[in-house]
This record gives structure tokens, sequence and C-alpha cells, in this order.
């Protein structure tokens, strides 16, 4: 099953920047993608802070498959 939304671009550190979301062939930046998470127009995801910067992550629920990669 592929992944609904992948990383497609993270920085040196590792923090994930650009998502494309594989459904709608959108490619989002890391702020476009909390908006529409915060939006609800991703149930599967919530935004953490994480060093002080939102950031997208997956719900949590046991399956390696949705995680964000």
């Amino acid at each position: 099953m592929a992944k609904s939304v992948v990383v497609t671009s993270e920085n040196d550190s590792g923090r994930n920047l650009k998502f494309h979301d594989n459904k709608s062939g959108t490619d989002m930046t890391r702020a476009d993608f909390v908006k529409q998470i915060e939006s609800g127009n991703f149930s599967d995801y919530h935004v953490r802070v994480i060093n002080g910067i939102k950031t997208p992550v997956s719900n949590p629920d046991g399956k390696e498959g949705n995680n964000l990669d």
C-alpha cells in the first residue's frame, strides 16, 4: 500500500522540509502541510512543536506503513 504522504526533502539534521501528497499529487512545504493538518485535511497526521517549530507527524497506530519517510 502506497503511503498517502511522503517526505521529499529534509535538512542536514533530518528535519522534514517538503512533502508530497500521493492522493492529490500536491507538493507541500512543511508550513503548508502543517496548515493542511490544522485545517483537518489530513486526519492521519497531527502537529507537534519540536524545538519551537510546528512539525507534521503521523498519528501513532503501530503500523510502519503510514509513518512519514
